[in-house]
């Protein structure tokens, strides 16, 4: 039983193998680049460890493990050209360094390869990943519609939110798990209980990432602090401070978050942060990220795994909600 640096470090040592570049190089080199800006490998290397812990040989999970990364930057590519996104982890995103018609062809090739691993399982197990794919990436797609219709929405419920990160994040976390543990033989209710445990610890992951966007150490965040903020993104906290302030702080954040406004950047960063905090919704993120975090904990009561490894997924999932990047 191997711990997640094990099965990352698995994941790195495959890539260069099953990823060579073919011709066209057009096609096939920002594929290349984007899978070497490195990233977490969270969601791939949760699938050898899955089958890993149910006690299957984790080298048989590598194809699902290589569709879930594939996936993954592909929604990357496209996610950074609606967004307009000129960076990715530091570097130009795929469609600055080539051009648009390059990062559309070259996202739409990843996700036809990421289909492509799963047949290398047999026609039971390759059906039934395949559908939870499919399952899976319509979700993913229609997260990212209800996040591009919040943009321009007036008012977002909390519940749509939730629904949007569920979508956009949490499911393929979910899924990457599952996967595991179908490649392993696991039974059924494990499957749904650690697609579950997946699903519930990738909301309370991004919840995580929009309280650390505002609340976050800058040396060690990784991206620019306040960024959400000063893209004017409705998030659990700007909902929550809505609907928890006064009618003077909810007017003066509705303000500041219009378009028109002429603060300085830093300046509305530090007011919505005060806001924030006055009006209780940083203390009310805190208490959703634990609460999905137990909901996480709860569904391994459905999953056929001794206590020693339900531990260590606990445990997997207490460092991911401690995390300050």
């Amino acid at each position: 039983m191997q711990d997640l640096l094990f099965f990352k470090e698995a994941l790195e040592s495959a890539l260069p193998n099953h990823l060579q570049t073919a011709q066209p190089k057009g096609l096939y080199a920002p594929m290349d680049y984007i899978l070497t800006l490195g990233g977490k490998r969270l969601r791939p290397a949760l699938t050898l460890l899955t089958c890993d812990f149910f006690g299957g040989d984790y080298k048989k999970a590598l194809p699902a493990a290589l569709a879930v990364e594939l996936f993954h930057n592909f929604s990357l590519i496209h996610d950074d050209i609606m967004d307009e996104a000129p960076l990715r982890r530091g570097k130009e995103t795929v469609h600055y360094k080539w051009n648009l018609n390059t990062g559309i062809l070259s996202g739409d090739a990843m996700l036809i390869l990421a289909y492509q691993y799963f047949e290398e399982y047999e026609a039971p197990l390759f059906r039934d990943l395949a559908k939870l794919f499919s399952k899976t990436a319509i979700e993913v797609c229609e997260g990212q519609q209800y996040d591009v219709d919040f943009e321009t929405q007036e008012g977002v419920e909390l519940d749509a939110y939730l629904r949007m990160i569920e979508y956009k994040t949490a499911v393929l976390l979910g899924a990457a798990m599952k996967m595991g543990a179908m490649v392993a033989g696991a039974d059924e209710d494990s499957q749904n209980g650690i697609y579950e445990f997946g699903r519930n610890l990738g909301i309370a992951f991004q919840l995580q990432d929009d309280y650390l966007d505002a609340f976050g150490n800058p040396e060690t965040f990784g991206k620019q602090v306040g960024g959400d903020i000063i893209a004017n993104k409705k998030t659990y906290l700007y909902i929550m401070a809505l609907e928890k302030g006064n009618e003077q702080r909810c007017a003066e954040l509705r303000k500041l978050f219009e378009n028109t406004t002429d603060t300085p950047s830093d300046q509305k960063v530090a007011r919505v942060k005060e806001l924030f905090l006055a009006t209780g919704a940083s203390s009310a993120i805190q208490g959703a990220i634990e609460e999905y975090t137990q909901k996480a904990f709860l569904s391994l009561s459905h999953v056929h795994l001794g206590h020693d490894k339900k531990e260590k997924l606990r445990n997997l999932g207490a460092s991911l909600m401690n995390r300050s990047v």
